[in-house]
């Protein structure tokens, strides 16, 4: 796959476009033996591609009519509190099947606009946006029955959906545009503005595009301030590489890149060895406390290094653009000011080796 249809990370735990399934990173059981478009999607795209019609969607035509279903998709939205659904034919009725495109078009569609949005955004462990505002939309699965109940104009998903899905929404007469997951800052500003022209609502979509320029801006480093070497290292040992939406953010923010600087590419694996023997000066984690193959990234030798910052990363910052991108800036520029400060230049290191200038064992929140 080419970086430009990859996520902005390696290892997500997003969710996808069908019947649910529990998130899936790179490294783990799951996943050894996966090709690297697999790998490289992360779970933003990997979900999509994961969840087929066989593995429980019927074909249209086996089920109720579509206007009955309709007419449970109208109850089920009044339970969920949901505005009532517009009929402006230039302002689409939407269901979105990704959480990267939930979060665009929760910020972009208007009231009653966005039918419905995947189940995945309402778990904390793959969503891209705020909890408490996906639990305003109801939510999918991904089956065809499901969304054709609601009646949607439009089914908007990453290009990953399985094509025996798409075709049977088509067969439906159902709209269906597929987005790719942006891998650097200009091609998310462009789908904020293709998906809020979708919804009718450019104004809205420029709103959203002002607040990530800001907050691009609000990121940025001094001038003359050297770069911080840092590496993002994701569950099983996962590094997220160049042409990444997330190494694009770590250098807006004062940040290079370590993984690339070694050589390694999107979703490599990087041992705990590598790292002891020459650490960055910043390492985010991006994993979970309970999982067991995450134990490397919280090994008590990491805990010896002398002048090298550990800093836990919320991983649902590092696959979607959109609005996650200004909460993505916010904690790493919050993380680089955070930094302690090389007593000789004032300055970073300019390599990744760690220095005795700077605290041993320096924790973030």
């Amino acid at each position: 796959m080419s970086h430009g249809s990859v996520p902005a990370g390696a290892v997500p735990p997003p969710g996808g476009e069908a019947a649910p399934e529990a998130p899936v990173v790179p490294g783990s059981p799951r996943t050894r033996g996966q090709g690297p478009a697999d790998l490289a999607a992360g779970p933003a795209g990997r979900r999509d591609r994961s969840q087929a019609v066989a593995s429980g969607l019927r074909r249209p035509g086996s089920g109720p009519p579509r206007r009955g279903l309709a007419a449970l998709a109208a109850l089920a939205l009044a339970g969920c509190g949901q505005d009532a659904p517009v009929a402006d034919a230039a302002r689409p009725r939407i269901v979105s099947l990704n959480p990267c495109t939930d979060a665009v078009l929760a910020e972009v569609a208007g009231p009653g606009q966005l039918l419905a949005i995947s189940h995945y955004s309402r778990d904390p462990s793959a969503t891209s946006m705020d909890i408490a505002k996906a639990r305003r939309f109801a939510t999918v699965s991904g089956s065809v029955e499901e969304v054709a109940a609601l009646s949607p104009d439009v089914v908007v998903a990453s290009s990953f959906l399985a094509p025996a899905t798409a075709q049977a929404l088509r067969d439906l007469g159902i709209r269906v545009v597929l987005e790719p997951i942006p891998s650097d800052v200009a091609a998310s500003l462009a789908q904020v503005r293709k998906l809020a022209a979708l919804t009718g609502n450019r104004r809205s979509g420029e709103v959203l595009a002002r607040k990530i320029e800001v907050a691009l801006a609000d990121a940025a480093p001094r001038p003359g301030t050297a770069p911080v070497p840092a590496l993002v290292w994701q569950s099983g040992g996962i590094v997220a590489g160049e042409h990444t939406l997330i190494a694009e953010l770590m250098a807006r923010s004062g940040f290079v890149n370590a993984a690339a600087a070694r050589g390694l590419a999107q979703a490599d694996y990087l041992p705990l060895e590598r790292v002891l023997a020459d650490p960055p000066r910043v390492i985010f984690t991006v994993g979970s406390p309970l999982a067991e193959e995450d134990r490397m990234l919280r090994h008590p030798a990491l805990s010896r290094l002398t002048g090298v910052t550990r800093v836990p990363l919320d991983s649902s910052l590092l696959w979607c653009g959109g609005p996650t991108i200004p909460r993505a800036l916010g904690r790493l520029a919050q993380v680089r000011a955070g930094l302690p400060t090389v007593a000789s230049t004032g300055m970073a290191p300019a390599t990744g080796a760690s220095t005795s200038e700077a605290p041993s064992r320096k924790a973030l929140p």
